[in-house]
């Protein structure tokens, strides 16, 4: 009646669809936990966010919130809010402009930019989540590090790439390469 299972000779990863993580979110699993994300079937458990990196974030939402009103734009600027790319990654980015209003995670298709404020996961956010974004379809993408006081701007992914990157120092202004008109100051993030 109960067969046994099979023993494995080799261990096996399990890969978990976005469905099966916000059921597990649901029950609390994770609730000792700053912060997770799914990306691409694997859960992450992150690192705390430290002064820095939350007042470089919380000034810079700020900024583009006052932009996208100055600009009369639909495009929203939200804090850690889920990204449904697949039907196996939901990543919580640090900012994301969308169109979208609703109270699930915000579809792919309402994302115009995607901000990540890195302090220690430089490596993680400029390698797997920037070839994550690209391979989605993330027009924009921004990295900000903290710790060499610059932005690295990407647009344009081709084949789950993007081919080019710009290097932005603090203090200049930003302008968005796929939203016409939006700019901000990056001297406030010093």
């Amino acid at each position: 009646m109960n067969a046994p299972l099979p023993a494995l000779n080799v261990p096996h990863a399990y890969r978990f669809s976005v469905d099966t993580f916000e059921t597990l979110c649901a029950t609390g699993i994770f609730d000792d936990v700053a912060k997770t994300e799914l990306i691409e079937g694997e859960i992450f458990c992150m690192n705390a966010q430290y002064s820095r990196h939350a007042r470089v974030k919380s000034k810079l939402l700020v900024e583009l919130s006052l932009a996208l009103r100055a600009l009369n734009s639909d495009l929203t600027a939200i804090s850690e809010v889920a990204v449904r790319l697949s039907d196996n990654s939901m990543p919580e980015p640090d900012i994301v402009l969308t169109r979208y209003t609703g109270d699930a995670a915000v579809p792919l298709e309402t994302v115009a930019l995607i901000i990540e404020v890195s302090d220690t996961t430089l490596d993680h956010d400029l390698g797997r989540k920037a070839e994550l974004y690209a391979k989605a379809g993330v027009p924009e993408y921004w990295v900000v590090d903290v710790t060499e006081n610059r932005i690295l701007m990407h647009s344009a992914p081709a084949d789950g790439d993007y081919p080019g990157q710009w290097d932005i120092p603090f203090g200049e202004t930003l302008h968005s390469l796929t939203i016409e008109g939006l700019s901000v100051e990056s001297g406030l993030l010093e």
